[in-house]
């Protein structure tokens, strides 16, 4: 039985260089924020995800990262708002949604001692860091894209490139996030610019499994 030479090449060809993204939603919601860039916060994840991916590489999930909004005097239809989009995620093939909670807490001004209420995210960066290691230690991934500033993820991503010296983890600054100290422990580093993010749009109208109309919230507009 001969053996044809599209056979062989099949035979050799490398398996694809395989990506996971794990995105802190808070630390990228608060960088378009500050940015000013509300229009985008009607993000598809996956599509932004596929759109960081280099040739030979495929992705393998996208893990998102965020706790529920509480409701707040001066806006009460926030977690309205930020549970449609969730909603629209969880559509998306591949992509997971881990929660962590917000704290009530009060803040106080320095100068002149005024208090107010406020919130505190919590588990955000605890969650991030225990599902990197355990995809790295499953073998899930080749390269892992964190999409966050966060400096509390230096342990993990350390972690991760001295246990695994095969794998790479690289870091997406949100808009008008940094970290130094990120951008020397990862592999390469870069940030996330507006072409990517207005490129990666979900529609106006997302219909979901039971069919179901989610429209992008008025005020995102």
């Amino acid at each position: 039985m001969s053996t044809s030479t599209a056979d062989i090449a099949d035979e050799v060809q490398p398996p694809p260089h395989r990506v996971a993204v794990y995105v802190d939603g808070l630390n990228l919601y608060h960088g378009l924020k500050s940015r000013g860039w509300r229009r985008y916060y009607w993000l598809n994840l996956r599509q932004l995800a596929e759109h960081l991916l280099r040739p030979g590489q495929s992705l393998a999930m996208v893990r998102y990262f965020t706790a529920r909004f509480l409701p707040r005097s001066d806006d009460p239809d926030q977690p309205l708002r930020q549970d449609t989009y969730l909603k629209a995620l969880e559509n998306l093939p591949d992509l997971t949604i881990q929660h962590g909670y917000h704290l009530p807490k009060t803040g106080t001004c320095r100068r002149c001692g005024a208090t107010w209420a406020t919130f505190e995210e919590k588990m955000t960066d605890v969650n991030i860091a225990v599902a990197l290691l355990h995809d790295a230690t499953r073998g899930a991934f080749d390269t892992a894209i964190v999409i966050s500033a966060d400096s509390d993820l230096i342990g993990p991503i350390d972690t991760v490139l001295h246990s695994y010296p095969g794998k790479r983890v690289v870091v997406a600054f949100p808009p008008n996030r940094h970290s130094e100290q990120l951008r020397h422990q990862a592999t390469a580093a870069f940030r996330l610019g507006r072409r990517i993010i207005a490129d990666s749009q979900f529609p106006t109208q997302v219909i979901d499994a039971n069919g179901f109309s989610l429209r992008k919230p008025a005020r995102w507009n």
